[in-house]
């Protein structure tokens, strides 16, 4: 059994397609095809099935990719242990909210570039929909959701914490100071909203459909530092994580809302996908990701 094999089998089962996986590798589709049907060979087993020229892991196709991530890291560990190498290289694609990619990159990004130089980072925003289908066709390492509580067999959670968020105003709000308000009670008023359908939007939006109540935003940007500086101008509302807008509440610029009739959950995960090659350099953003304070 060849080693080539393995490593074309792992990015076949990731990309679940032989041409891109001939793409990514550099191989023509024949190549890719004779390697699989040699490692299915030498297993003595059917990998892959192959129908309307869709492919999906066979269950023992499905075993191996442990197994043969297991191998690859093997293979690189005793590879690397002679030259004992104290730098990591590697590009990692990380897809974030908005608000979680301005919260990455303004805090941490200098630390981590100064710890792995030779680490380069793409971040995307998207939602939480998006994210899942770029995990699900290998166009993304990492994914860092704003949303519910999200689990499915196919994913890893590296690391999960449940957030708290709130109604934010102005403090000079009429509402400042009130207790026991009800979502009726500042339904009607002006809201500045991150987009619809997107993470911690589409939460409340579940939420105020149960109780048949429509909150119609006057505005809608994805940018929330834009969002929680126009609170500081105006009577204005908004729906937003603490970790955003806890900075202007504590200068007594914002203060949050008692709103005592929702109860509204919003996670924080940080997401692979289970057949995604751990390389060395996706282990280290993971890694310097779950050290920090995810609430901070």
């Amino acid at each position: 059994m060849q080693l080539r094999n393995l490593v074309t089998f792992i990015h076949v089962a990731e990309l679940g397609s032989f041409t891109k996986a001939a793409e990514q590798l550099g191989y023509s589709q024949s190549t890719v095809s004779f390697q699989i049907k040699q490692l299915e060979e030498d297993l003595d087993c059917l990998l892959f099935e192959r129908i309307n020229h869709t492919i999906t892991l066979t269950e023992r196709g499905h075993e191996l990719v442990y197994y043969a991530h297991q191998i690859r890291a093997l293979t690189e560990e005793f590879r690397d242990k002679p030259n004992r190498e104290t730098h990591l290289t590697g590009h990692i694609h990380i897809v974030t909210p908005d608000s979680l990619c301005e919260d990455m990159v303004n805090a941490h990004y200098i630390d981590f570039h100064t710890r792995y130089p030779s680490i380069s980072v793409k971040f995307t925003t998207a939602d939480t929909t998006v994210m899942f289908d770029m995990l699900d066709h290998n166009e993304a390492d990492l994914v860092m959701t704003l949303d519910r509580h999200s689990y499915n067999k196919d994913y890893i959670i590296a690391k999960e914490e449940r957030l708290p968020v709130h109604f934010v105003t102005n403090s000079h709000s009429k509402f400042a100071g009130q207790t026991g308000l009800s979502i009726r009670d500042i339904a009607g008023e002006p809201f500045i909203l991150t987009e619809y359908g997107q993470g911690y939007r589409r939460v409340l939006d579940r939420e105020l459909a149960k109780l048949s109540i429509d909150i119609t935003p006057v505005l809608e940007i994805g940018r929330t530092d834009m969002i929680t500086s126009l609170l500081t101008k105006s009577n204005m509302i908004s729906f937003l994580p603490d970790f955003v807008t806890k900075p202007l509440v504590d200068a007594g610029a914002l203060c949050y809302l008692d709103i005592c009739d929702m109860n509204i959950e919003i996670w924080k995960q940080l997401i692979y996908h289970k057949n995604k090659w751990m390389s060395k350099s996706l282990k280290a953003v993971i890694d310097y990701i779950k050290a920090l304070e995810f609430s901070q």
